[in-house]
């Protein structure tokens, strides 16, 4: 049995001219967060710690933003493609860990909804999917409520 894990970070910062989308829900919010996709850190932080496990480069090497195929695609459609791909290479999903960080807004109440719907999208029992959102207690470019960044772990094994 081959078990490997990955890690992944993304962030971005707000605007007010864009929906906020994080774990595949949109989040009612005065401001969304930029990017060239729907800028949704979560889901990219998983995809991205999912491409890393299975060895296969990052999100950057997959959708590069240069590429207008990917402007203001929503983020499930990403984890979608990097599902397919982990299942291709002949892994299953076995757990993800992901933390959001961010100061506003609270989170709370969206954590389970996040987290079936991204577990749906990975094909994966609710339980395989966690969550946990921290604030940064008022420091730096988070705390200033100027983004917002995450961070995921995922463990897979050979199938």
């Amino acid at each position: 049995m081959v078990i490997k894990v990955g890690f992944g970070y993304d962030s971005h910062r707000f605007i007010e001219t864009r929906k906020l989308y994080l774990g595949g829900v949109e989040i009612p919010y005065d401001r969304g967060l930029a990017g060239h996709s729907d800028a949704d850190v979560l889901i990219h932080s998983i995809a991205d710690a999912l491409l890393g496990a299975i060895g296969v480069g990052d999100l950057g090497k997959h959708f590069p933003n240069t590429d207008p195929a990917y402007k203001d695609i929503s983020s499930k459609h990403i984890l979608e493609s990097v599902t397919k791909m982990v299942q291709v290479k002949g892994y299953t999903i076995l757990h993800v860990d992901s933390t959001i960080v961010i100061e506003t807004p609270i989170l709370k109440d969206y954590i389970p909804l996040m987290t079936s719907t991204m577990a749906d999208i990975l094909g994966v029992e609710t339980a395989t999917v966690n969550v946990k959102v921290k604030s940064n207690e008022g420091m730096g470019w988070i705390g200033r409520g100027e983004g917002a960044a995450a961070f995921a772990a995922v463990t897979v094994q050979i199938s």
